[in-house]
């Protein structure tokens, strides 16, 4: 066993460890510098593996652009104090640069990749990381988007967008401000497409019934006509009580009817109106009403249509602001697809119960 604490310190800065894990490499390595890096790695790696069923909810997302081609990824971690880790944020980045310079086809292919302005592959520099903060690291997921992109990093990197644009102004300040808004609006309101066109005929059509369903079961929101057939079919059938019977004729008229209705009443009233769709879906009066609420969802899920968020610089939808800066500048702007990733978007996280903990200490 030859080695100082010179050696120790300069294995520590080589690898990010520990200053007692270091020593205990060298001691087990006998001095050899090399050899303790590669114990140090097998040590980590069985570690890693141990700690990977953890949740790892927290992270960021890193983004990079080379004009060509932009990418987004997604590195997760156990907590957010790792998470805005200058290093931690630095892999994300690089592993993002790493998908635009290797185009991989999928997670297992970036990975095995050779990291951006690195010798090691993307594995690797994540397990190097891991040594240093002994916490579960997972590369979730990245996406990739080939010509013009304006990306947008929000809350530090908690949610990452690219907005892709047809233009012929892409080196225009004005264009890059318009995108970088848009792209503000997709963080913000979480559009889940680009336009109507994107919705298929049938996702149109389960969004239709959905909403068909959802009136029929709700009679307080049909339109008055139709309630009122509702109504009078219930209470021809002596479905509702004399009190329910009596409150509708008192309160027909008052928008807020149902407040006046048992609970067993308006649950009557729903069955009626299901009962009977397929008579209400062929009414002009009903079609109409439900077109109008698809015709609001849409304007709720399609970036384009949504209302733009920055009324003080445009009154009107998102379209309608990308057409005005067009205009504005006399050039070809159209956009033609975004994505937004959010940091631990979908993954149960873990509650944890500190006080039960520290009292089963006790016991």
């Amino acid at each position: 066993m030859n080695f100082t604490a010179k050696d120790v310190q300069a294995l520590r800065e080589k690898t990010g460890v520990g200053m007692m894990d270091c020593k205990k490499a060298l001691v087990e390595a006998d001095g050899d510098v090399e050899k303790a890096v590669e114990i140090l790695r097998e040590k980590g790696l069985a570690s890693q593996a141990k700690k990977a069923s953890r949740v790892a909810a927290e992270g960021n997302i890193g983004v990079y652009s080379d004009g060509n081609a932009s990418a987004l990824v997604e590195l997760n971690c156990e907590t957010d104090f790792v998470g805005n880790n200058p290093e931690f944020k630095a892999l994300s980045a690089a592993i993002a640069k790493t998908v635009v310079l290797a185009r991989p086809a999928d997670l297992d292919a970036l990975k095995a990749a050779t990291i951006a302005d690195g010798t090691v592959t993307v594995e690797e520099a994540i397990q190097e990381l891991f040594l240093k903060i002994r916490e579960n690291l997972n590369l979730r997921r990245f996406a990739l988007v080939e010509g013009t992109a304006v990306s947008y990093i929000h809350g530090g990197g908690a949610i990452g967008v690219l907005v892709t644009f047809d233009t012929n102004a892409a080196d225009q300040a004005a264009f890059a401000e318009m995108g970088k808004n848009v792209a503000m609006q997709v963080a913000a309101m979480n559009p889940e497409y680009l336009s109507q066109a994107d919705i298929s005929a049938d996702e149109l059509a389960k969004m239709r019934n959905i909403t068909v369903e959802s009136t029929l079961n709700n009679p307080d929101t049909l339109p008055k006509p139709i309630r009122t057939k509702v109504f009078d079919k219930a209470i021809a059938a002596g479905m509702l009580s004399e009190a329910d019977v009596a409150a509708y004729e008192e309160q027909k008229n008052n928008q807020f009817l149902f407040n006046f209705l048992s609970e067993e009443a308006k649950a009557v009233l729903a069955q009626v109106a299901v009962a009977d769709k397929a008579v209400y879906e062929s009414d002009v009066i009903f079609s109409k009403a439900i077109d109008g609420r698809i015709n609001k969802q849409i304007k709720e899920i399609c970036l384009l249509d949504q209302p733009f968020v920055r009324s003080d610089l445009f009154e009107g939808n998102v379209g309608g602001y990308i057409g005005s800066v067009a205009k504005a500048l006399g050039a070809e702007i159209k956009a033609t697809g975004f994505v937004r990733l959010a940091k631990g978007e979908g993954i149960e996280k873990k509650e944890d119960n500190f006080a039960a903990e520290i009292a089963s200490m006790v016991k």
